[in-house]
């Protein structure tokens, strides 16, 4: 059964992609967090909204947030949370953003929202309920073979010979496939794996608050969450394979080819 604490949540996200699309396209203060890691003023106060909100829903629960921070044990109950994912589309005016979050019990995530404001569309997952888009129930797509698989990834921040790395490792699955994407959002790429629009998502280097609504997104319609040698998946872990289960196997066998990791 639905618990009120989901509806709540989405209420919260949909409050913060409110406040994020009152900033979009209009000037605002962006800062580097690193070479290309951007952080604008609408990432703190969507942050500050969430945290504040959510401390009113559960306030015994701990909270990681990507711009304050926190702490991320993996025990007890904590919100994972991202305030603005696809902040480099969000500063460059380009609409492909979302709001992610999480709330995991002893590091497992039982509750997760991801909301896309300029499209209006409330991705949601509990434990054990089900995925949803906007309140109809979500189901992976049913595609079986990856010559037939829209796939997407993302490259993060890597530079130099770890960017090459993963440029030779998406040429390797690109041939396999019918083709590829990279919108720049891990949470809504989760989302639309959830949806079944794709059949598959990788990436490494992706941090708790990008994956921890997603993750059970993709659980919950359907789908399965490892790493790339087929281990379960950890939010705290640094490769995210996330299919419609039925392509599952064969990208494992991809993403661990010798020839795709050159030294």
């Amino acid at each position: 059964m639905r618990d009120e604490t989901l509806t709540r949540v989405e209420q919260v996200a949909r409050d913060a992609g409110a406040l994020l699309l009152r900033y979009f396209r209009r000037p605002m203060a962006v800062s580097y967090k690193g070479v290309a890691n951007l952080v604008t003023e609408a990432d703190t106060a969507s942050e500050c909204l969430i945290r504040e909100r959510l401390r009113t829903i559960l306030p015994d629960a701990g909270f990681l947030g990507e711009e304050m921070g926190g702490e991320f044990r993996g025990v007890g109950r904590a919100w994972v949370v991202d305030p603005l994912d696809g902040t480099t589309n969000f500063a460059h005016g380009f609409p492909w953003f979302s709001v992610s979050i999480g709330l995991v019990e002893e590091g497992v995530p039982v509750l997760g929202v991801v909301y896309h404001p300029v499209l209006d569309e409330l991705y949601s997952a509990q434990e054990h309920v089900g995925s949803f888009r906007n309140g109809t129930p979500l189901s992976v797509s049913t595609t079986r073979s990856l010559a037939d698989a829209l796939l997407t990834t993302g490259f993060y921040y890597h530079r130099g010979s770890e960017l090459a790395r993963q440029i030779t490792l998406f040429e390797g699955v690109h041939q396999k496939v019918q083709t590829i994407r990279r919108p720049g959002s891990a949470a809504l790429d989760l989302a639309y794996v959830a949806a079944g629009h794709f059949e598959a998502f990788w990436e490494q280097g992706l941090s708790p608050w990008d994956v921890a609504a997603g993750y059970l997104l993709v659980q919950e319609a359907g789908g399965r969450v490892s790493d790339y040698s087929g281990r379960p998946a950890s939010i705290g872990g640094r490769e995210t394979l996330a299919t419609n289960g039925h392509v599952h196997d064969e990208m494992i066998r991809l993403l661990c080819e010798p020839r795709l990791h050159p030294a």
